[in-house]
């Protein structure tokens, strides 16, 4: 072996994939040295309590997770090198412009890391695959005006200047080729030498391979990389390139619908509890028939839902009452003709979800319905347009942004809205990118109620990023809200303009309020936000601080107590609701969710709650959280279990494949 394997042929083998590993290296330290900056830079998020202990290990295993990464990048750039190593000028010209590619797209998605985490608390998710739908000129202008996009674009190309500088000054230092090519060592010596690489390039391989491990038993990857007891750490492991693996992985199973697993006799069986009924009927919709059990209140003409952008149920709260950013819904919320529902989910983690929650009546079961065609067919039966209808009420969507948005206008109007209305019906009016100022779209939908009796359901917008309001003009008081701030908080810019909009929400919308109070005595309006989980003032919010949003319904003949007083629920709860409130006995409505005059427990996308404790939906046993943080409450695991698989289930298998449960339907459309 020794004469076969010559010095000229090894000498070429070995400075090629000596070339490699060392650029194996530099992207390993890049990537390790990326992380370290990330956490020190971001290091408020941590929660109490977490030590050095615990940033050593993410360190360590993000380490080793980014061996996955650092290899598939060196191969990337060696296989060219490789395959032109014979012409060596141009195989380090193709070397060298690869890498210059990879290290501008590198730079860029580290650059981007950081306000992307302050604006979802993660990594890279799935939340670029709902970008990808949204109005990609509005997400532009939003990066400029808020995330300085011009600025940091041009930062993350100096840093992959110089990144590219220092492994182009790597790839032509020669130091390990001259001197483990040296010929004054012995031939055994010479041979020894040449396993000992062949064995290293087996180990590197194996750990690109496996993520830091020698076998697929022990290997690390997105799934179970996340090994702290701190949610920052644990995105924090994830490199950029393994968040977007994590997001395009998370977002197929999405579009397969793997997430969810259920059989046709599962979903009988849990639609037949959710109804109280025995599972004899192979319809669906026949376990979604409800009938109400008599008006409460006197109908109204006029029936308004408000899904109000980011309005988060904590500053509603008794530990924020200080803060002046929500005294009109207060002051709302403490009228005799107001009830209110602390313990409220939103359908999902964006407005969309919020959208298709309300307006078909579906739980969040990892299905895009504005892009599904089953959507547009005809409504659905849960759909809250055709059944207001049949109350005898015109049904009105307005949106403050442009209808192309989600494809909103096309979808609300398939699944029942007689009308929609958008900023491209309402003139030249101020706004931002993402709609017309919440003012302009309450004016817009206060002159449209007439006599007609109407269902609307109103979308605003001003409570957006890029948080563009002028809020001196519209005489906001920055200088008392930074005053009623904890003293970390108050030198904080930024949030204090992303309570200044949460604060202008809560004026015109309590002034719209009584404005459509006078305008009709008897009006009916339901407010909820679209989502929670874009700001808070604490780095580390309790889950139900971050996540909850308000459920308030006010008008004529409500009153304290008429909701359930242990009522919890989510956005699929809100037609119920209505239907219990001011539909006549026997009248028959489908639902998946229930009024919460009696519902006690809500579920959405990711997490359940209860009156008092909130959890994630995807541990067993569930584990539950105290609202206020002190300690855990009980709860009946099997029962919200049961309830979570039933309106998730029930969601998913009617809007894929219809009414019949028959897991031929499985086979023959595909999971």
């Amino acid at each position: 072996m020794i004469h076969r394997l010559s010095w000229a042929n090894w000498g070429h083998f070995y400075r090629a994939f000596l070339k490699g590993l060392k650029v194996c290296v530099f992207y390993l330290a890049v990537l390790s040295l990326f992380r370290l900056f990330f956490i020190a830079w971001l290091h408020a998020y941590m929660a109490p309590g977490t030590g050095t202990a615990d940033i050593i290990a993410a360190l360590l295993r993000g380490t080793r997770l980014s061996m996955q990464t650092a290899g598939a990048l060196a191969v990337c750039s060696f296989l060219p090198y490789l395959v032109l190593a014979a012409r060596a000028r141009m195989a380090r010209r193709v070397f060298l412009a690869i890498n210059g590619v990879l290290l501008a797209v590198l730079s860029v998605l580290y650059v981007a890391s950081f306000p992307f985490y302050r604006q979802f608390h993660a990594n890279f998710n799935q939340m670029l695959f709902t970008g990808a739908h949204d109005d990609i000129g509005a997400l532009f202008w939003t990066m400029v005006a808020e995330h300085a996009l011009p600025v940091r674009l041009v930062g993350a190309l100096l840093l992959a200047c110089v990144l590219w500088r220092v492994l182009r000054a790597l790839f032509d230092w020669n130091f390990f080729e001259c001197v483990f090519s040296a010929r004054s060592f012995s031939a055994p010596v010479r041979f020894l030498g040449r396993m000992a690489f062949l064995v290293l390039l087996c180990l590197a391989g194996l750990l690109a391979v496996f993520g830091g491990s020698l076998g697929w038993e022990t290997a690390v990857n997105w799934e179970n990389a996340g090994v702290t007891r701190d949610a920052f750490l644990n995105e924090a492991i994830l490199d950029n390139a393994q968040a977007i693996y994590r997001a395009r992985e998370l977002n197929r199973r999405m579009l397969a619908c793997n997430g969810l697993d259920f059989t046709a006799d599962d979903i009988r069986l849990l639609a037949a509890r959710l109804a109280h009924r025995e599972p004899t009927s192979d319809d669906l919709d026949d376990y979604l028939m409800r009938t109400a059990e008599g008006a409460r209140l006197e109908k109204p003409r006029h029936v308004i839902v408000v899904l109000s952008e980011s309005l988060a149920n904590w500053p509603l709260l008794d530990k924020y009452k200080n803060i002046p950013i929500a005294s009109g819904l207060r002051s709302l919320i403490a009228e005799e003709d107001t009830d209110y529902c602390p313990t409220f989910l939103p359908n999902g983690a964006s407005t969309v979800s919020a959208v298709t929650g309300v307006v078909t009546g579906f739980a969040d079961a990892n299905l895009y319905l504005t892009t599904m065609p089953e959507a547009f067919a005809a409504p659905y039966p849960t759909a809250s347009a055709p059944q207001m209808e049949r109350l005898g009420y015109e049904t009105n969507f307005w949106y403050a942004g442009p209808a192309t948005w989600e494809r909103i206008g096309a979808f609300t109007q398939a699944q029942g809205f007689a009308h929609f209305y958008s900023r491209g019906d309402f003139g030249d009016v101020p706004g931002s990118v993402w709609g017309c100022e919440d003012e302009v779209l309450y004016e817009k939908v206060l002159a449209g109620l007439t006599d007609e009796p109407s269902f609307n359901v109103v979308l605003n917008a001003s409570n957006h990023s890029p948080y563009d309001l002028d809020l001196q003009a519209k005489g906001f008081d920055a200088a008392a809200v930074r005053a009623a701030l904890p003293a970390e908080a108050q030198k904080d810019d930024w949030l204090v303009k992303e309570l200044g909009h949460y604060w202008y929400a809560d004026r015109e919308l309590t002034k719209f309020v009584h404005a459509v109070r006078e305008k009709d005595p008897t009006a009916l309006l339901v407010i909820v936000g679209d989502h929670g989980d874009r700001y808070n003032i604490d780095k580390t919010p309790l889950l139900y601080e971050r996540y909850g949003i308000p459920f308030i319904v006010t008008g004529a003949g409500i009153r304290k107590g008429m909701l359930s007083p242990k009522s919890a629920g989510s956005q699929i709860d809100i037609l119920p609701t209505l239907f219990e409130l001011i539909a006549p006995k026997g009248f028959a409505y489908s639902a998946i969710g229930t009024s919460l005059t009696k519902n006690t427990q809500g579920v959405n996308y990711g997490f359940w709650i209860t009156r008092h404790a909130i959890g994630k939906a995807d541990t067993a046993p569930l584990v539950p959280e105290s609202l206020t943080g002190g300690e855990p409450p009980a709860i009946d695991d099997a029962a919200l279990q049961d309830y979570m698989d039933a309106v998730r289930s029930i969601s998913w298998w009617r809007a894929k494949y219809g009414n019949i449960l028959d897991d031929r339907i499985l086979e023959e459309k595909g999971r």
